[in-house]
């Protein structure tokens, strides 16, 4: 059921991020009357179609439907959609139209600003698409994250090895303050950072980050925890402890006389202790007292704790648009950091691409809307982004060629474009294939 679950959430997230880049292409080609002969969600291969408005049963229901330019249409092959402009040089490879006398309707009798805009459209749509979530989401609910100010890390053996230790306080990153604590790792990462400053106690320190270390900050399973002190939220109604002699507000600071400073210290000391009663010190105001807690099977007390230093900034139906706006910037501007550090091989970061397996991974186990839309964004945005690379067979490609045509006043010839698309489809058949087979290697890793 997981996986059923997961499948459905990849296939409705890329199926209406699809619809939308699309939808941009065809909206400037009939803005500008532009013919577009097909618009299809999945790809028609071999002619097989699930749906068409072509199909017979369809044209007796609505005759009309014999008439429209366009065919709209859902093919069996899943593996992303088209919006077919005619006379216009792309993955269907039509020569045919191409001999013929252009005609006034045609993608490549159009100016060059016309036609810029056609390929530029389904990346707009991407990105308005992402902006439009995020909008809806900010104006609901606002954004919480936890902020870096006044939190400390909880570190793993890569960042030790750096010279970070738990407890320590990130204060800057090359001389800037970072905002969230969640994008530590990634900001060292995408920012090829060189000098972390912390504060240790009360000790300002400067640490220098190895640049041949990138590689393994990006492969690293969470480098900086939230360290945690054992500060009690509430405690459980029905719990046993809740007569103990715990409050809220109680930092626990030792069981048993075992001192640790945050919560990840204690896990391996509460399971020595499973299914017994045993002393607690506590710390409450100035007041350093003990109680007798009991400890369950699973090695917890039965108490929520404090997340510390977690915000949330409120936005109504108006400021969510330019906050909107700007969270798409910050992430578009992320995933194009991403895309330098995959483009680097030094850095290993290809060894992260990842294909439908990957993305089906991200989505969660049981439906979750607030989840679902927030990673369909994401997805919109790397969509656009992806469709920006200037690799013949994308849109980015497209818009390389006519940006050349506007400087330079020369058209390229078709025979190049042709020879252009294909060289462009085999690298983007090699770029499928590193990404399924990274997929299927983490898979035998497991």
């Amino acid at each position: 059921m997981i996986a059923l679950s997961k499948t459905l959430q990849v296939i409705l997230a890329l199926s209406i991020l699809i619809l939308a880049h699309e939808l941009g292409h065809f909206t400037f080609a009939k803005l500008f009357k532009i013919r577009v002969d097909k618009f299809f969600l999945f790809f028609d291969l071999g002619g097989k179609k699930l749906f068409s408005t072509r199909s017979s049963w369809f044209v007796k229901l609505f005759p009309k439907a014999k008439d429209w330019e366009t065919e709209y249409g859902i093919g069996w092959c899943p593996l992303g959609g088209y919006c077919k402009i005619n006379g216009m040089i792309d993955e269907s490879f039509d020569l045919e139209t191409m001999k013929q006398e252009p005609k006034e309707y045609e993608f490549r009798t159009k100016p060059a600003w016309q036609r810029l805009l056609v390929m530029a459209g389904g990346v707009l749509f991407n990105f308005i698409a992402a902006i439009i979530i995020y909008s809806s989401m900010l104006a609901a609910q606002g954004r919480s994250y936890i902020q870096n100010q006044g939190n400390k890390i909880y570190v793993n053996e890569l960042a030790y090895e750096m010279g970070f230790r738990n407890g320590d306080e990130v204060l800057k990153m090359d001389g800037r303050a970072p905002e969230y604590f969640n994008d530590l790792q990634a900001t060292l990462a995408r920012k090829k950072v060189k000098k972390v400053t912390v504060l240790r106690g009360t000790d300002t320190l400067d640490l220098y980050i190895d640049q041949a270390m990138i590689g393994e900050i990006l492969n690293s399973d969470t480098m900086f925890d939230l360290a945690v002190p054992f500060v009690i939220d509430q405690i459980q109604e029905g719990a046993p402890n809740k007569d103990s002699g715990l409050r809220p507000g109680d930092r626990v600071t030792a069981f048993e006389g075992r001192t640790f400073d945050f919560v990840q210290d204690c896990q391996d000391i509460l399971a020595d202790y499973k299914d017994q009663t045993i002393d607690a010190t506590v710390l409450r105001g100035s007041e350093t007292l003990h109680c007798n807690v009991q400890v369950d099977s699973l090695g917890k007390i039965g108490v929520a704790l404090k997340i510390p230093g977690i915000k949330t900034v409120r936005y109504n139906a108006l400021s969510a648009i330019p906050a909107g706006i700007a969270y798409t910037w910050e992430m578009i501007v992320d995933y194009v950091n991403d895309l330098r550090l995959v483009a680097t091989p030094s850095t290993q970061a290809y060894k992260s691409v990842g294909s439908f397996i990957a993305i089906g991974q991200v989505f969660p186990s049981a439906w979750d809307w607030n989840r679902f839309l927030n990673i369909m964004a994401m997805l919109s945005i790397m969509l656009g982004v992806m469709n920006l690379l200037p690799i013949p067979g994308l849109d980015g490609g497209h818009i390389l060629f006519t940006l050349y045509e506007m400087v330079t006043r020369r058209k390229p010839s078709d025979r190049f474009m042709v020879i252009a698309q294909m060289v462009g489809m085999i690298l983007l058949f090699a770029l499928m294939f590193l990404a399924f087979g990274n997929d299927i290697s983490r898979l035998f890793k497991r």
